[in-house]
């Protein structure tokens, strides 16, 4: 068996927040594969199902953020699970809104949630990183992850989360790289605007 853990809070007022992302990932993926219902386990919701060939079960932690932890361990003692079963989807601020990364191990780049898993099963699972982007001030970073998604970001929020839906067998086989792929073709990432012809550059730096 996989598990497949969404990070996020709890409760209708979190729903849309940005640090639900994971949630958010974790609900489309039990709608689209038709996982069954969610019940009440290892101080969250989980719910079961097939990926291709591979069994999943899907976990939602209800401990909020900074308890994460706590429910991944305890669904991964019960079931006997290592760390090469596990993947966390979450929130990314170090990434661009509409991309994905996948990556196993290293910091929590301030994330309470994957420093809670940290400390309870060490750092070495794989991580889908879902960009919510920087708002570019430390001071309103707090802000920007505890708000909701804009109006303007809903439509690219919603092929983003269908396009990892889409792409989740192939995580399920171990295919981070082909997960990527196959993301990154059924929502291509948003270009950064570009700059008027007109426009010089302010500094060296930026030529």
């Amino acid at each position: 068996m996989l598990l497949f853990v969404g990070l996020g809070n709890p409760g209708r007022e979190y729903a849309l927040h940005r640090h639900n992302a994971g949630f958010m990932a974790i609900d489309r993926i039990a709608a689209d594969h038709g996982f069954g219902a969610w019940k009440s386990k290892f101080q969250g919701a989980v719910a079961e199902g097939r990926l291709g060939g591979h069994k999943v079960m899907l976990l939602k932690p209800a401990t909020f953020m900074n308890r994460s932890g706590q429910s991944v361990a305890e669904a991964m003692r019960f079931h006997k699970l290592s760390l090469g079963d596990v993947t966390v989807f979450h929130d990314e601020l170090d990434v661009a809104f509409g991309k994905v990364k996948v990556k196993t191990g290293g910091g929590h780049a301030g994330n309470n949630g994957i420093r809670s898993i940290a400390q309870h099963i060490t750092p070495e699972f794989q991580r889908v990183r879902i960009g919510i982007g920087h708002p570019g001030d430390k001071a309103r970073v707090t802000g920007h992850v505890l708000g909701a998604f804009s109006r303007a970001e809903q439509p690219l929020l919603t092929e983003l989360m269908d396009a990892i839906s889409y792409a989740a067998p192939k995580l399920a086989e171990d295919d981070a790289p082909g997960f990527l792929t196959a993301v990154a073709l059924k929502c291509p990432p948003p270009k950064p605007a570009k700059k008027p012809k007109n426009d010089k550059p302010d500094t060296e730096e930026d030529v």
